[in-house]
């Protein structure tokens, strides 16, 4: 127990989403999981708090503290913030931490250009001495426990809240993949303005998600249809705040259109498949990973798009942060997955 709490260094494995940043250290597991929400005080230019507490000051702000979303799309949008974020999550989770700085295994969307894996690995590297990147849907498909190391053909849909990220994989490289920044944010985007055509209703961004969550669907269903609930916002003719009912089977035609964008990746994937690989993921599925994938009936809209059994993973919400920790327990015969800087390269061995 001494030497595993003062080793040398524990090694870190970041989901570094969108919407949340999950972290897994080491011989612990998955120690944090917490939105990518930092509040800033713009007078002495500090976070005052990041993670949950931070998300309760969205749009509750005075004009001398701002609380932003550091990363959009996928993307890192606000360089200091995210900086400050992982530094302060990493050391939240650095409890008994080692002599030298942790080796971090990040994961991030497939489609990112060069100068944003390399934003990425500058904003890492304020809390650890090497960074290596992962593409989320590699990590999401260890993380779910697919044999991406065979000669199968095996496709993954991670759904984030910036990005989905569409792959085929096989023999522990992607064959083919595709990133739209079409995801979670871009469905409660489409959620507001359906409220705001319509209803002449202004929510915010943290209602909309929680409309989503609580009667969002993606595929038509007599029972769950008809479920409602009492939605709050600003009236745009009286402007006044105001109260509707609002119905899952209305909210289903709002949420189509981004729906309809994650459908059309995955058939353009399927599409330039190799027939081998195809044959595969016909006799597998597509897996569903990223909380995009708890969205109801999303996995019965894609078999029925597709013809292809979907089905969603085992806590789709870890999958990626699980894959990432996967790889730092085994990183000798797995780091060929990662994307490795070459400065890093000279300094790892054997």
């Amino acid at each position: 127990m001494f030497f595993n709490r003062f080793k040398f260094s524990r090694d870190i494995g970041i989901d570094l989403g969108t919407a949340n940043t999950l972290i897994y250290v080491s011989g612990k597991g998955i120690v944090l999981q917490e939105p990518s929400v930092v509040a800033m005080d713009l007078e002495e230019g500090v976070p005052l708090a990041v993670g949950d507490d931070a998300k309760l000051m969205l749009g509750r702000t005075p004009g001398n503290i701002r609380a932003v979303r550091p990363l959009r799309d996928g993307v890192i949008a606000d360089f200091d913030a995210a900086e400050q974020m992982l530094k302060t999550f990493i050391q939240k989770c650095n409890e008994g931490r080692g002599i030298i700085a942790p080796r971090l295994v990040v994961g991030i969307p497939s489609g990112v250009t060069g100068v944003e894996r390399r934003a990425v690995r500058e904003a890492g590297l304020a809390g650890a001495r090497e960074v290596h990147l992962i593409d989320e849907p590699v990590a999401a498909a260890i993380g779910a426990s697919l044999p991406v190391t065979e000669p199968i053909g095996t496709m993954i849909v991670d759904i984030g809240g910036g990005t989905t990220e569409v792959a085929v994989l096989s023999l522990g490289g992607t064959v083919l993949s595709e990133s739209v920044r079409v995801a979670g944010d871009e469905i409660n985007d489409s959620i507001a303005t359906y409220l705001k055509k319509i209803h002449n209703l202004v929510v915010g961004e943290r209602t909309a998600e929680e409309i989503k969550i609580k009667i969002g669907s993606a595929f038509p269903s007599n029972e769950f249809d008809l479920q409602s609930i009492d939605v709050r916002g600003l009236h745009l003719l009286s402007g006044l705040p105001r109260s509707i009912n609002l119905k899952a089977g209305d909210l289903r035609e709002a949420m189509s259109e981004p729906l309809n964008k994650i459908v059309d990746a995955v058939k353009r994937t399927l599409e330039r498949t190799p027939p081998e690989l195809a044959a595969d993921i016909v006799d597998r599925g597509i897996m569903l990973a990223g909380g995009g994938a708890l969205v109801r009936g999303i996995s019965d809209l894609l078999s029925h798009e597709t013809g292809i059994f979907t089905h969603v993973a085992e806590d789709p919400l870890l999958c990626v942060v699980n894959g990432c920790g996967l790889v730092l327990d085994d990183f000798k015969s797995m780091r060929r997955v990662l994307d490795t800087p070459d400065f890093a390269r000279n300094v790892i061995r054997d």
